[in-house]
């Protein structure tokens, strides 16, 4: 039988929360466009987006201290903090449009209200974390607030971190009660879903072996159907390629210019978890430390309340590792074949300005299982080895490419879109804070690959995300009306309750 070769407006490669995402918003904007979708396993949200291999905090830099670097004159720089909250009000704005125009429904199926706080150990880093304070505090985007020092006022917000603290040194946390606990892998199904009722083509179990140019400019895709064992070919006018760690690849495999001198370096990560009643009780909140010296941003500490499938958990990590794997279902050779001729000097420079780095994912590789108890144990003292067990986190492809700023062989902390000069084609590549600004990140690729329909669109854009376009930090009652609104249709107004009123509603669930 002869291969299958088909036509179609626009495909997504990969089913993660990104394409996902991408998907809803085109349907939305242009219904009559035909969409299709390729990936590899068999299902949605299976990789990076799934529940078990994030830590599924819903970033909004009110607890993540690597977005509020100190500056060499000793103030605290938030201009980072402020950017990224804004981002995750856009994805707030969206899910709360598509609840609201009932195009997903039960929003506690993918994201519960739970305090985010920062805690830190030493005078140095309590001055710190009061001046990051005093400055955000001034800010609407981070009203609500609290800071304290007192071990007193600890014990009742963070109780099983204060238990058995015998140190005489000094402590001190933040806390802000509007943060939340999104499962990201759930909210991708429930997109997927929705897509499909859309009568989006999604073909799971399909892997997209190539992407080259057509002679009319599309692109033409190669998959292969894994269950059936073909070939199929696919030509569109427009490519989004959403695979995680697998992005890097397929976006070299399109040979455009702008995918030449980047490179990729994988992480891979664990936590640790703890489903003891009684422990996780003690918790409610997604509390945040500082990273150590010398440390990567990726490496930071925090110890979760998380909500999977209705049930309540904690996770401390991440402790990271190496594979060289882009995926965990990826293959070992994913890092030398992504080597190339036009990127292998990036990548080398890289290896030589990342040995700290290197040094540190040796140590961390290293590690017995009591020696990331003894880490636990400096946020949770009382911590027993036998609550807590190992789950592996999925793999991030962090980005290497030339800066002006950091020159060759730059690692980039971040995500990343990286597209065609006509906007046929475009990648997602990088890492956190990723989910959780994946509505701020698919609105940019709609901005760089369809500028001739942004001024159309752009009513529909805003009826579905209100701050579009507008600075939330420069207008406080435009973001006190979206917070309100939003935190209304989404299930998490006035649900920063009681540890049993939080259990009740579990059950009731």
């Amino acid at each position: 039988m002869s291969n299958i070769h088909a036509k179609t407006d626009v495909i997504l490669i990969g089913a993660g929360i990104m394409s996902a995402t991408l998907g809803t918003l085109l349907k939305e904007l242009a219904p009559e466009w035909e969409i299709k979708v390729f990936e590899k396993l068999a299902n949605a949200g299976e990789e990076s987006s799934n529940e078990w291999n994030n830590a599924g905090t819903g970033h909004a830099a009110l607890c993540e201290l690597n977005y509020t670097p100190e500056k060499s004159d000793g103030s605290v720089d938030i201009s980072k903090a402020i950017k990224i909250n804004e981002q995750f009000q856009l994805s707030k704005q969206f899910w709360s449009y598509l609840v609201n125009s009932n195009l997903i429904r039960n929003p506690q199926d993918f994201i519960m209200p739970i305090p985010h706080m920062s805690f830190v150990q030493g005078e140095k880093n309590v001055l710190f974390l009061k001046k990051r304070f005093e400055a955000l505090s001034k800010n609407p985007l981070f009203q609500g607030m609290e800071f304290s020092d007192d071990p007193e006022k600890l014990k009742e917000w963070v109780p099983l971190i204060m238990e058995g603290r015998t140190s005489n040194e000094p402590i001190a946390a933040t806390k802000i009660d509007s943060g939340t606990d999104v499962n990201f892998g759930a909210l991708t199904r429930l997109l997927f879903d929705h897509l499909k009722r859309q009568n989006v083509e999604i073909n799971y179990k399909h892997r997209v072996q190539d992407i080259k140019r057509a002679r009319d400019g599309s692109w033409e895709v190669k998959v292969h159907d894994i269950d059936r064992g073909k070939i199929e070919y696919h030509t569109a006018k427009f490519v989004f390629i959403g695979g995680g760690g697998g992005s890097l690849p397929l976006l070299q495999k399109t040979g455009i210019p702008e995918s030449k001198h980047i490179g990729g370096f994988p992480v891979s990560g664990l936590f640790m978890v703890c489903n003891n009643p009684e422990v996780v009780a003690k918790h409610h909140a997604k509390v945040y430390g500082k990273a150590k010296v010398g440390a990567p941003p990726m490496s930071v500490p925090h110890l979760d309340t998380r909500y999977i499938d209705n049930k309540k958990s904690l996770l401390f990590g991440p402790f990271a590792g190496f594979s060289p794997k882009f995926l965990k279902t990826g293959s070992n050779f994913d890092l030398i074949r992504s080597v190339k001729p036009n990127n292998v000097l990036t990548m080398l420079a890289a290896g030589v300005k990342e040995m700290a780095l290197t040094k540190y994912l040796i140590q961390q590789l290293m590690l017995s299982n009591e020696q990331r108890m003894e880490e636990l144990r400096e946020f949770v003292p009382n911590a027993k080895s036998e609550d807590w067990s190992i789950v592996v986190a999925g793999q991030r492809v962090q980005v290497i490419k030339d800066t002006e700023a950091g020159g060759k062989g730059t690692l980039q902390f971040g995500t990343e879109v990286i597209s065609s000069a006509d906007g046929s084609v475009a990648a997602l590549l990088g890492a956190s804070p990723g989910a959780s600004t994946a509505v701020h990140v698919m609105l940019e690729v709609l901005e760089k690959c369809f500028p001739q329909h942004m001024k159309k669109w752009e009513p529909k854009i805003k009826e579905m995300i209100p701050s579009y376009g507008v600075s939330l930090a420069q207008n406080p009652e435009l973001f006190q009306e979206i917070h309100t609104l939003t935190a209304r249709t989404l299930g998490l107004e006035g649900k920063q309750t009681s540890e049993s009123e939080k259990t009740l509603q579990l059950q009731e669930a």
